[in-house]
C-alpha cells in the first residue's frame, strides 16, 4: 500500500472512530473530555492535509511536467470550472489524482437549453433533465485500454440551491468520503493511454456506459455519457489525467485538450461535433478555444 493510499485508509478509519465516539456519548453518556471525542477527526484531517496538499505533491523529483496533449472529451459548447489553468490543485487538494483536475458543465447558448440559474432558497433541487450537460455524449481522449468502467450509482438530483449546496458540502461529502473514492467519484471510467498515464471520467450517467474494462477504444469514440453522479452539485464532467490506475495512490498529470487547450474559468469553448468513430477512422479535429466568459450562474460544481 503506497503512502498516499495509507493516508486515506487512515483518515476514513479515523473519521469512523469520530462518529462511534459522538453515537455512543449520545447513547450511553460516556461523559468524556469533549477533546478526546474531537481527536480522531482532527487527526484524520491532519493525515489528510500533510499527506495529500503538503507531502503529496504531484511529482516525486518536484520538477514540473509538460503537459500531455490528448483530444477533448466532449463536442459542443461548454465551459470550464475548478481549472487548472487558473491554480494547482485545482480542486484545493492533491487527494484523489487532482491536482490536475477540471470541471466541465455545457452551455449550448440557446434560451431553450440555458443551464438553471442558482437559487437561494427555491427550488431546493432540480431535475437532472433541466441542466444540458445531462446526458451529453463523452469521447475517448486517446487510444487506449479501458481499466476500470463501473455505471451502477444512481443520478441523483442537482444540488441548484443553498440550503441543499449546504447539505451536499457538510452532510453528503462526509459520508461519501467514509465510504471510499468510488462514492466520491460517482460512476466513472478510466483509461490505461499508455506510457503511464490515465484518464478518468466521473461524475457519468448511471447505465450509460459503451464499454467495460479490457476493451480497446480509439480516440473520439462515444464511451459514456455525462451525468450526476457522486459528489456533484449538477451534471457534469469531471477530468482528469493520472500517473496510475488508482485514484488514491496516483498523481495528477497536467494536460491541454487538442485545439483547446486548458480553459480558464468560465471560459467558454466550443468543440465541432466529431464523426462517429470506426475501426478505420482518424481522430477527429478540434476547433480553438472561444474568448467569450459567460456569467456564472450557478455555484462550482464539484
Amino acid at each position: 500500500m503506497t503512502a498516499r493510499k495509507l493516508t486515506m485508509t487512515a483518515f476514513r478509519w479515523l473519521l469512523l472512530l469520530f462518529v462511534a465516539l459522538v453515537i455512543a456519548d449520545v447513547a450511553v453518556d460516556l461523559a468524556s473530555p469533549w477533546w478526546v471525542t474531537l481527536t480522531p477527526l482532527v487527526l484524520g484531517y491532519a493525515a489528510v492535509i500533510v499527506g495529500n496538499r503538503w507531502g503529496g505533491t504531484p511529482d516525486s523529483d518536484r520538477v514540473a511536467r509538460e503537459p500531455v496533449e490528448v483530444g477533448p472529451p466532449v463536442t459542443g459548447r461548454w465551459s470550464a470550472l475548478n481549472s487548472p489553468a487558473d491554480r494547482t490543485p485545482s480542486h484545493g487538494t492533491h487527494s484523489y489524482a487532482q491536482t490536475y483536475a477540471i470541471d466541465i458543465v455545457a452551455e449550448p447558448g440557446t434560451p431553450d437549453r440555458a443551464r438553471p440559474a442558482f437559487r437561494m432558497l427555491w427550488p431546493l433541487l432540480r431535475r437532472n433533465a433541466d441542466f444540458p450537460a445531462f446526458g451529453a455524449p463523452l469521447l475517448a481522449v486517446a487510444d487506449a485500454t479501458v481499466v476500470h468502467a463501473s455505471d451502477g450509482q444512481r443520478d441523483h438530483r442537482a444540488r441548484n440551491s443553498l440550503p441543499a449546496l449546504v447539505y451536499l458540502m457538510v452532510v453528503e461529502a462526509a459520508v461519501r468520503e467514509l465510504t471510499g473514492a468510488h462514492r466520491i467519484l460517482g460512476n466513472h471510467l478510466i483509461l490505461d493511454l499508455g506510457d503511464g498515464r490515465f484518464a478518468l471520467y466521473a461524475h457519468l450517467r448511471q447505465g450509460s456506459l459503451g464499454v467495460r474494462a479490457g476493451d480497446r477504444v480509439r480516440a473520439g469514440q462515444v464511451v459514456a455519457q455525462c451525468g450526476d453522479s457522486g459528489n456533484s452539485t449538477e451534471p457534469h464532467l469531471h477530468f482528469q489525467l493520472m500517473d496510475g490506475p488508482d485514484p488514491v495512490a496516483a498523481r495528477g498529470i497536467p494536460f491541454q485538450w487538442r485545439g483547446v487547450g486548458v480553459p480558464r474559468n468560465r471560459e467558454t469553448f466550443e468543440v465541432p461535433e466529431a464523426q462517429e468513430v470506426s475501426e478505420t477512422s482518424e481522430v477527429p479535429e478540434t476547433s480553438r478555444a472561444t474568448t467569450d466568459t459567460p456569467t456564472p450562474t450557478a455555484p462550482t460544481p464539484k
